[in-house]
């Protein structure tokens, strides 16, 4: 029936837009040699955006490439979630069939939130690690689709778009690598508003290398008389015409279009400047039955099905075929891509059709859709049926009957992941909630969800209120809501509403709730306050009857007491979240609690083994139980604790295996960077360098860069400083340091260590101090021995270089002592602890002048144990200097050979250098009984990384002895003024602020082997 209704091309030639399809023909291209690419096309309305898209994807097609579209709805802002992919993925179902579903194979029971033709949705959890999963599912389908020929997916309309589809799509742009497709997508640039949200979004994706964006500007007059002579049907359209008509339509086609249509209708001349009066003037030449047709049409949205239009209508069917086939005839409808139904040709005509209904017609309309949905609910599809109920209720300023099913609305999109829409519906519930008498409200609500808000045994408000929905029941989920689609500070400003409306002596339970979580969202933010409302939910639930909130609250304390200082009462809370969990049967909760105990009882305790198996045990049955999140936060933290143990082989495994699971289950970018930080710590420890930097580009190549960013620069900082690019580490703490909001002790301590090896190479000896105390001066470090001890030891490292030199006396007993201190806090439990204990030892005794070889002796026999590359090699290195001042040459050429093996194998440039200043001043040669493979190049001099010039280097040495710039002049020949240009050069290069510390730089980096005072010794 609808498909034997002829339309009318008001324009049958596409007209000018050469250089935007080149663009987007160049980025078709560069898709097919597996390079993905996005094009995001901008334009007021009416300027030609979707006829661009259709022209580019025909030709397309005809180039080969699979081609899909789906449009954004107007009501996607009101709760229907993931339209246009949905209408993509549906007519690529359509086309493709059997090979669709291969390519979703294994994926199908996620894909189904997208697509119910998929199956049955999986059983997982509706939270925000589903929603990963969700995306990181859609993403592998469309390279699969891509893998054979180039994918191109449109989105039109981007500026109705859902939030959820706005990140669904920017998901795919940043994932999307090395596959054969091509993202296009359409905006309105006229409207977005300045607190618009597409307009953050295209500004974030702009910054991506793949992305260009496209703004189509108006036609120009030949443009306009190209135009007009393919609508007119003539070669050359009256000169006249083609002014007036450029003149009034500004160049804007779909006006050129609205403009030459009424000249062939003979009413050009009765047309206003009246943007609205001109869109409707087509419809009013309709006859009155097809006006009302399109009048309700209208109000039915972007998108109406046929069968619900003639529900809605109860007319004739006869007639309704000729209402609308006048209605399609005229240009002002057309049928949609499905076939089923119509939409408005263009979104401007029926923006001015439903503006110009009267309130009334508008609310009685909207009441007619919803009736006829309500009684045949299969008039439109499963998927929107729930959001465009709410809608046509909402607009038919219905509260009672638009409460509920808002309400529904919510929770359908819950189901799909979807939490801002969800959000959104769930704020509409709030805003009807005043509107509704309480005895609709018992009537029409059904009873609520609880488990997937609030955990079993949470509901504290009696068991016949459990049986009905409350405002407060509302307001919690739209918290959970705003915290998984993360709008935490709504999610903040809605707990803080809940509790005004909770008496906590009555419902305490229900307070702690919303307690812990603004606790939650404080954290994610970054914020202050975190604590405290932990505190406060813990002082409301701690002498309650089990409940999970209850151990869901004990456990969140005890987890709190592993970052800011734990003690035997954390050890308490977590085994009493454990035993209360297990009552409950709130299994996720358990295994943190078991998890958290694990880490206490290494800690606190001490006991090691005990520690390592609690932690191990909760890893394995969160296998068994299949609990992403919660076994992730197990592998995670076990393979940190068995690095920090001096076991970096088993973190390794951990680590990889845990990036594996989350790569196969959607959460890579979720918690993909922790575990490649804790991978590349233990890469480091092993000295296996460049698989390090293999891993730090797939972090950049997958966009693991979101999360714990400080983390990965920091250790970009590190592998700049052990090939002794002192820039690039600087830069890398410069950017730690800007991420590290929250100030935990795992990342402060390797920053701060970082922080002061850079300034201490950089010859900066009073900075380096001064990073040392400020970091000394935090609270707590217990518990992180494997991170603390390198810090002490570069500390102590900086003063006993330092010794002697005379601006490093005032505050140098301070930092000694403040070392020693901080070290008698330190509980060694594992050979390396102990082995970086006695390192620590004889370091301070050398910045007393009172080391022995017997000191470093003992420090390279335990570490020596580790397996490790590091410490050993700067223990050997020590060791081999101490021989090599008593006097042992053999000694110390055996010890400095092995360390120098050590630092190049690990990639150590600066201890490599430091151990040739040492050979080349103590006139050792360690060629003797040296394997052919240690025979490579000579580690490069540390002053080579400084670019200084040879006589700038001759300039530096007698400036190093504290020669004033005339005797350096009469020492090389050369005028004072020469020298002074010279030392100025010098201090530059060296990023130094005066001769002082150019001349300790000098010194403590060795640069001058000959020269064994240093200036002022």
């Amino acid at each position: 029936m609808l498909a034997s209704m002829q339309q009318i091309s008001v324009s049958p030639v596409f007209v000018g837009r050469g250089s935007e399809i080149t663009e987007l023909t160049d980025a078709l291209r560069r898709a097919g040699t597996g390079s993905p690419q996005a094009i995001l096309i901008g334009g007021e309305a009416g300027v030609g955006k979707t006829r661009l898209l259709e022209e580019f994807l025909c030709r397309a097609g005809d180039a080969g490439a699979l081609t899909t579209l789906g449009s954004c709805l107007e009501v996607g802002a009101e709760g229907l979630p993931y339209a246009p992919l949905a209408a993509a993925l549906r007519r690529l179902h359509r086309a493709l069939g059997a090979e669709l579903e291969g390519a979703a194979a294994g994926s199908e029971g996620h894909l189904a939130r997208l697509l119910p033709e998929f199956g049955e949705a999986d059983g997982e959890p509706n939270d925000e690690y589903g929603r990963a999963r969700l995306f990181e599912h859609t993403a592998r389908l469309f390279e699969r689709l891509g893998a054979d020929r180039t994918l191109v997916l449109a989105i039109e309309d981007l500026h109705w778009s859902d939030r959820s589809t706005r990140e669904l799509f920017a998901f795919l742009v940043r994932t999307l690598h090395r596959s054969r497709v091509l993202l296009v997508a359409t905006y309105r640039t006229d409207d977005l508003h300045r607190r618009h949200p597409l307009r953050p979004f295209l500004a974030e994706l702009e910054r991506l290398r793949t992305v260009q964006r496209l703004e189509l500007a108006r036609f120009g007059r030949r443009e306009v008389a190209a135009q007009l002579a393919g609508i007119l049907g003539t070669t050359a359209p009256d000169r006249q015409l083609v002014d007036r008509i450029h003149r009034r339509s500004e160049g804007n086609p779909f006006f050129v279009e609205e403009l030459a249509t009424a000249v062939q209708d003979g009413v050009g001349a009765g047309l206003t400047d009246s943007l609205r009066d001109m869109l409707l003037v087509r419809v009013e030449g309709l006859d009155e039955d097809a006006q009302r047709v399109v009048k309700i049409a209208a109000e039915g949205g972007s998108r109406v099905e046929h069968a619900l239009l003639a529900a809605v209508l109860a007319d004739d069917e006869e007639a309704l075929i000729e209402s609308l086939r006048a209605a399609v005839g005229a240009n002002i409808l057309r049928l949609d891509g499905d076939g089923e139904g119509y939409c408005f040709r263009h979104a401007l005509v029926r923006e001015a059709v439903s503006d110009d209904l009267l309130p009334g017609e508008r609310h009685r309309i909207n009441r007619k859709f919803a009736l006829a949905v309500e009684a045949e609910p299969l008039l439109v599809p499963g998927d929107a049926l729930p959001a465009r109920l709410a809608n046509y209720w909402y607009h038919a300023h219905d509260p009672a009957r638009a409460l509920p099913a808002a309400l529904e609305a919510a929770r359908a999109a819950r189901r799909r992941n979807a939490f801002a829409e969800q959000l959104g519906m769930l704020e509409r519930a709030l805003e009807l909630w005043d509107a509704v008498s309480e005895e609709v409200l018992a009537n029409t609500l059904r009873p609520y969800d609880w488990a997937e808000t609030y955990p079993p045994g949470s509901c504290d408000h009696g068991a016949d209120d459990c049986e009905s929905i409350q405002l407060v029941d509302v307001l919690a989920e739209a918290v959970v809501a705003a915290r998984r689609s993360g709008d935490r500070e709504r999610g903040l400003s809605l707990a803080r509403r809940g509790l005004r409306l909770v008496d906590e002596a009555a419902h305490p339970l229900r307070a702690a709730w919303f307690h812990i979580n603004r606790s939650r969202m404080l954290d994610s933010l970054r914020r202050s306050g975190s604590n405290e409302e932990i505190d406060y939910a813990l002082r409301l639930v701690e002498h309650l009857p089990p409940s999970a909130v209850q151990a869901d609250v004990f456990a969140l304390s005890a987890g709190r007491g592993v970052i800011k200082g734990p003690g035997p009462e954390h050890i308490e809370l977590a085994e009493r979240a454990i035993r209360i969990a297990e009552e409950v049967g709130a299994h996720s909760v358990e295994l943190h609690a078991r998890m958290t105990l694990g880490y206490l009882r290494y800690d606190v305790l001490g006991d090691t083994e005990g520690g390592l198996a609690e932690l191990a045990g909760a890893v394995d049955r969160a296998r068994t139980l299949g609990v992403p999140d919660v076994l992730l936060r197990g592998i995670n933290n076990l393979a940190n604790m068995r690095r920090g143990l001096g076991r970096p082989e088993e973190a390794v495994a951990l680590a990889r295996e845990g990036l594996e699971f989350a790569d196969g289950n959607g959460l890579l970018r979720n918690i993909g960077s922790i575990l490649s930080g804790n991978l590349l710590e233990a890469l480091v420890d092993l000295g296996r360098l460049d698989e390090a930097a293999e891993v730090l580009a797939a972090c950049e190549a997958t966009g693991l860069t979101d999360g714990h960013v400080e983390f990965l620069d920091r250790i970009r900082g590190d592998l700049a400083l052990l090939n002794g690019d002192l820039a690039g580490a600087a830069t890398a703490l410069a950017r730690a340091r800007a991420s590290d909001r929250q100030g935990e002790v795992q990342h402060t301590v390797p920053i701060s260590r970082l922080a002061v090896a850079l300034a201490a190479h950089g010859g900066r000896p009073l900075d380096a101090r001064a990073e040392l105390l400020a970091e000394l001066g935090r609270e707590q470090r217990l518990g992180y021995e494997s991170d603390v001890y390198p810090l002490l030891v570069e500390g102590a490292t900086v003063e006993a270089d330092n010794r002697g030199l005379p601006q490093a006396g005032p505050g140098r007993a301070e930092a000694l002592a403040a070392i020693a201190a901080a070290a008698a806090e330190l509980r060694p439990r594992a050979p390396l602890h102990h082995g970086w204990a006695r390192l620590l030892e004889a370091e301070l005794a050398r910045a007393e002048g009172a080391d022995t070889p017997e000191q470093w002796a003992e420090a390279v026999a335990l570490l020596r144990t580790t397996g490790l590359p590091h410490p050993l090699a700067l223990a050997l290195a020590r060791a081999g200097e101490a021989e090599l001042v008593a006097g042992r040459r053999e000694a110390a050429a055996e010890l400095l050979r092995e360390a120098r093996e050590l630092a190049s194998g690990r990639g150590d440039r600066l201890l490599a250098a430091r151990i040739a200043g040492l050979v080349e001043r103590g006139g050792l040669d360690l060629a003797a009984g040296e394997r052919p493979a240690a025979a490579a190049a000579p580690a490069p001099s540390v002053g080579d990384s400084f670019g200084l010039t040879p006589r700038e280097r001759d300039v530096l040495r007698l400036l190093a002895r504290g020669w004033t710039n005339r005797q350096i002049a009469e020492e090389l020949y050369i005028s004072p003024k020469t020298a002074s240009v010279h030392v100025s050069n010098i201090l530059g290069k060296l990023s130094v602020a005066g001769r002082g510390e150019a001349a300790a730089l000098a010194h403590r980096l060795r640069l001058f082997p000959d020269d064994l005072a240093p200036a002022g010794s």
